[in-house]
Protein backbone atom coordinates (compact mmCIF):
# COMPACT_ATOMS: atom_id res chain seq x y z
CA UNK A 1 0.00 0.00 0.00
CA UNK A 2 2.96 2.47 0.84
CA UNK A 3 4.54 1.51 -2.41
CA UNK A 4 1.39 2.41 -4.06
CA UNK A 5 1.12 6.09 -2.31
CA UNK A 6 4.85 6.98 -3.12
CA UNK A 7 4.54 6.11 -6.39
CA UNK A 8 1.31 8.05 -6.94
CA UNK A 9 3.44 11.26 -4.97
CA UNK A 10 6.22 10.73 -7.22
CA UNK A 11 4.12 10.87 -10.33
CA UNK A 12 2.62 14.43 -8.92
CA UNK A 13 6.16 15.80 -8.24
CA UNK A 14 7.10 14.81 -11.97
CA UNK A 15 3.72 16.07 -13.02
CA UNK A 16 4.09 19.54 -11.13
CA UNK A 17 7.44 20.60 -12.50
CA UNK A 18 8.82 23.83 -14.29
CA UNK A 19 10.09 23.20 -17.58
CA UNK A 20 11.74 25.23 -20.48
CA UNK A 21 11.81 23.19 -23.73
CA UNK A 22 14.18 24.80 -26.43
CA UNK A 23 13.55 24.13 -30.15
CA UNK A 24 16.66 26.03 -32.49
CA UNK A 25 16.67 26.99 -36.42
CA UNK A 26 19.30 27.96 -37.98
CA UNK A 27 19.14 30.70 -40.79
CA UNK A 28 20.33 29.60 -44.62
CA UNK A 29 22.56 31.55 -46.04
CA UNK A 30 24.39 32.75 -42.92
CA UNK A 31 28.03 32.34 -41.68
CA UNK A 32 27.85 29.56 -39.43
CA UNK A 33 30.26 29.93 -36.25
CA UNK A 34 31.94 27.51 -33.58
CA UNK A 35 29.58 27.32 -30.44
CA UNK A 36 30.45 29.63 -27.66
CA UNK A 37 30.66 29.74 -24.11
CA UNK A 38 27.27 29.86 -22.96
CA UNK A 39 28.52 32.23 -20.38
CA UNK A 40 29.25 34.58 -22.49
CA UNK A 41 26.06 34.92 -24.32
CA UNK A 42 24.32 38.36 -23.91
CA UNK A 43 20.14 37.90 -22.85
CA UNK A 44 19.09 41.71 -24.03
CA UNK A 45 15.66 42.58 -24.06
CA UNK A 46 15.06 44.19 -27.78
CA UNK A 47 17.34 44.24 -30.63
CA UNK A 48 20.74 46.23 -30.56
CA UNK A 49 21.93 49.34 -32.07
CA UNK A 50 25.29 47.55 -33.01
CA UNK A 51 26.04 45.99 -36.22
CA UNK A 52 25.47 42.05 -36.28
CA UNK A 53 24.24 39.45 -38.17
CA UNK A 54 21.09 37.58 -36.98
CA UNK A 55 22.28 33.65 -36.84
CA UNK A 56 19.00 31.58 -36.23
CA UNK A 57 15.80 31.34 -33.93
CA UNK A 58 15.16 29.77 -30.24
CA UNK A 59 11.59 29.18 -29.34
CA UNK A 60 10.96 28.21 -26.33
CA UNK A 61 8.05 26.37 -24.83
CA UNK A 62 7.92 27.33 -20.57
CA UNK A 63 5.42 25.88 -18.05
CA UNK A 64 3.08 28.46 -16.70
CA UNK A 65 1.80 26.74 -13.32
CA UNK A 66 4.57 26.40 -12.14
CA UNK A 67 6.59 28.92 -14.20
CA UNK A 68 10.22 28.21 -14.00
CA UNK A 69 12.21 31.30 -12.16
CA UNK A 70 13.52 33.57 -14.75
CA UNK A 71 17.33 32.74 -14.63
CA UNK A 72 16.61 29.38 -15.84
CA UNK A 73 14.70 30.33 -18.94
CA UNK A 74 17.93 32.93 -19.85
CA UNK A 75 20.10 30.30 -19.43
CA UNK A 76 18.21 28.25 -21.90
CA UNK A 77 18.25 31.64 -24.89
CA UNK A 78 22.12 31.60 -23.49
CA UNK A 79 22.70 27.39 -24.28
CA UNK A 80 20.70 27.48 -27.22
CA UNK A 81 22.68 30.45 -28.97
CA UNK A 82 25.76 29.50 -27.39
CA UNK A 83 25.48 26.29 -30.02
CA UNK A 84 25.03 28.30 -32.99
CA UNK A 85 28.11 30.84 -31.63
CA UNK A 86 26.10 33.84 -31.03
CA UNK A 87 27.47 36.66 -28.66
CA UNK A 88 23.82 37.24 -27.89
CA UNK A 89 20.19 36.61 -28.05
CA UNK A 90 17.47 39.19 -27.88
CA UNK A 91 13.62 38.74 -27.58
CA UNK A 92 11.54 39.59 -30.34
CA UNK A 93 7.94 37.42 -28.71
CA UNK A 94 7.28 36.56 -25.43
CA UNK A 95 3.36 35.88 -24.76
CA UNK A 96 1.08 33.42 -22.47
CA UNK A 97 -1.76 31.81 -24.35
CA UNK A 98 -4.78 29.94 -22.37
CA UNK A 99 -4.19 26.00 -22.69
CA UNK A 100 -0.61 26.44 -24.72
CA UNK A 101 1.51 27.58 -22.43
CA UNK A 102 4.32 30.19 -22.41
CA UNK A 103 6.41 31.05 -25.79
CA UNK A 104 9.38 33.08 -25.63
CA UNK A 105 11.14 33.67 -29.18
CA UNK A 106 14.69 35.32 -28.95
CA UNK A 107 17.12 35.93 -32.24
CA UNK A 108 20.83 34.64 -32.08
CA UNK A 109 22.75 37.25 -32.90
CA UNK A 110 26.73 37.39 -33.63
CA UNK A 111 28.12 41.06 -33.29
CA UNK A 112 30.21 42.27 -35.89
CA UNK A 113 33.96 43.15 -35.61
Amino acid sequence: MSARLSLAALACAIASCAYVEATTTQYVGVPRFPPSKPAAVQVLPAEPAQRHDRLGEVLLDISVDPAPPVADIEERLREEGAKMGANAVYVIRDVIRPGEGRKLIGIAIRFRQ
